[in-house]
C-alpha cells in the first residue's frame, strides 16, 4: 500500500538538469517561490492492488501533495478497518509514513510519497483450537464478576 512520486525523467541526475524560461540563482538553483520542470512535471500513482485515489499519475501541486499523500494513505488504513470488521478481525497495528526527497533540479523539499502498513487478526472460529479456548477461558472466567452479597 504506498503511493509514489515520479517526474517526467529517467535514471539519475548527473549535472544535467532540465532547464526552462526562469530566472536562476548565481548556483543554478532556481529562484525562491518558481516551481521547475521537474517540480512542474512530478506526477503521483498509487501501486497498491486496493481501490483507492492515484491509481492513474496525477499531478499534484507541492503546496498540497502533504496532505494529499496523508488523505491517500488514510484511505488505506479505512480499508484495513472495514476489512477486519467484514471477516471478523481486528486490526492490530496501522501505521502511515510519508516519505520526502530533494528535487534534483530546484533543491526543494517535496513529498515523495507514503506507505501504509497494517495488521489484522482474523478470527476463525470453525478451528477447533480456537473453540477449546473459548471453553477454557469460560471456566476460568465464569462468575469471575459476580456479586454474591445480594
Amino acid at each position: 500500500m504506498m503511493i509514489s512520486a515520479f517526474g517526467n525523467y529517467s535514471g539519475s541526475y548527473s549535472g544535467n538538469y532540465l532547464r526552462g524560461n526562469y530566472s536562476e540563482t548565481p548556483d543554478g538553483k532556481k529562484a525562491p517561490g518558481e516551481e521547475c520542470e521537474t517540480c512542474k512535471r512530478r506526477k503521483y500513482q498509487d501501486g497498491s492492488d486496493e481501490m483507492v485515489s492515484f491509481k492513474t499519475p496525477q499531478h499534484i501541486s507541492p503546496e498540497n501533495a502533504a496532505s494529499s499523500v496523508r488523505a491517500h494513505e488514510q484511505e488505506h488504513v479505512s480499508n484495513a478497518y472495514s476489512e477486519a470488521a467484514m471477516k471478523n478481525g481486528r486490526v492490530l497495528r496501522a501505521s502511515v509514513s510519508i516519505r520526502t526527497a530533494i528535487c534534483p533540479e530546484c533543491g526543494r523539499s517535496y513529498i515523495s510519497g507514503g506507505t501504509t502498513n497494517t495488521q489484522i487478526k482474523y478470527y476463525n472460529e470453525e478451528n477447533p483450537y480456537q473453540k477449546d479456548l473459548k471453553a477454557t477461558d469460560h471456566a476460568k472466567y465464569a462468575g469471575m464478576h459476580t456479586d454474591y452479597v445480594a
